[in-house]
């Protein structure tokens, strides 16, 4: 079974200009625990082919990594002249402040590189609704790109609300929309307000990163958030990433790929193919289909 890997981060600490705060060494986050294991000095192509030559990756997207750069551009230029003669990522979704001025003029430039599909601004502060920052996320369509986002699920109408005015921009729902807790009561609140994104066509769901938030999952731990929104997106709104290398703090690659392919075994071929590799193919791009 193809896979085209939706979320994947490479980095070198040691590459000047580029700032990574998430892997510096005082960096905590209440969500991951101890992280230090995966603070390594950099994580290249060669790495995620070691990791993963025996599960059928066949594409990969590169999400910003570098947080807390000055200028986000130097992350993507770098990605174009370290990794642009290697297998791996077909597509970058690249970093924006969209809230800054310029950032018509960073979306240009982030643009001009042929591998960006998408823009990444990470963070978490209401930013969704900002007028300041909806002119800012109004270039993104000139240049067919998207947006990859987590909202918290009280930003969640502000997000449907984005969807909404801006018709002709993607919008993509990273990690499932990041489930914090893993009870009866959170999961019920957080499938009202994946199906109330799932009702604005211009919305998908990339199903990633789930053991952020249950560090010793299993198939089945994971089973109800992965059908919730293959459900309710449909097998042609829906597709997988890994969050590599972070969650290889909780899992194997192979480990995550198997409990992927158990939760859709049931489905037809085509169905499945589409939700492994044909959606992400066709939305990211940089492979034939």
């Amino acid at each position: 079974m193809r896979f085209y890997d939706t979320h994947v981060h490479f980095f070198d600490r040691s590459e000047p200009g580029l700032r990574y705060e998430w892997l510096e060494d005082d960096a905590t986050d209440p969500d991951l625990g101890d992280y230090g294991a995966i603070k390594a000095l950099r994580y290249t192509v060669d790495d995620f082919i070691g990791e993963t030559r025996f599960s059928g990756v066949t594409a990969a997207v590169h999400v910003q990594a570098a947080v807390g750069t000055s200028d986000p551009v130097r992350e993507t230029a770098w990605l174009d002249r370290e990794f642009g003669a290697t297998p791996f990522p077909q597509a970058i979704v690249a970093a924006a402040d969209l809230s800054r001025d310029d950032a018509g003029d960073i979306v240009e430039r982030q643009a001009s590189f042929p591998r960006v599909r998408g823009i990444r601004d990470l963070r978490y502060d209401g930013y969704l609704s900002d007028p300041q920052w909806r002119r800012g996320y109004a270039h993104l369509e000139r240049y067919g790109l998207l947006l990859c986002a987590d909202p918290l699920l009280d930003a969640v109408p502000a997000a449907v609300d984005l969807a909404r005015t801006f018709p002709g921009i993607r919008l993509c729902i990273d990690h499932a929309c990041y489930p914090r807790q893993r009870d009866a009561a959170y999961f019920a609140v957080w499938r009202h307000a994946i199906a109330s994104l799932a009702a604005c066509d211009n919305v998908v769901v990339k199903v990633s990163g789930l053991g952020m938030c249950d560090h010793r999952w299993t198939t089945e731990s994971i089973r109800p958030w992965v059908m919730s929104c293959i459900e309710l997106f449909g097998t042609d709104r829906s597709f997988f990433g890994t969050n590599w290398p972070l969650d290889r703090l909780f899992s194997s690659y192979g480990d995550v790929l198997g409990a992927y392919r158990s939760c859709i075994s049931e489905f037809d071929p085509a169905e499945r193919d589409a939700l492994t590799f044909g959606n992400a193919a066709r939305i990211f791009g940089g492979v034939a289909s």
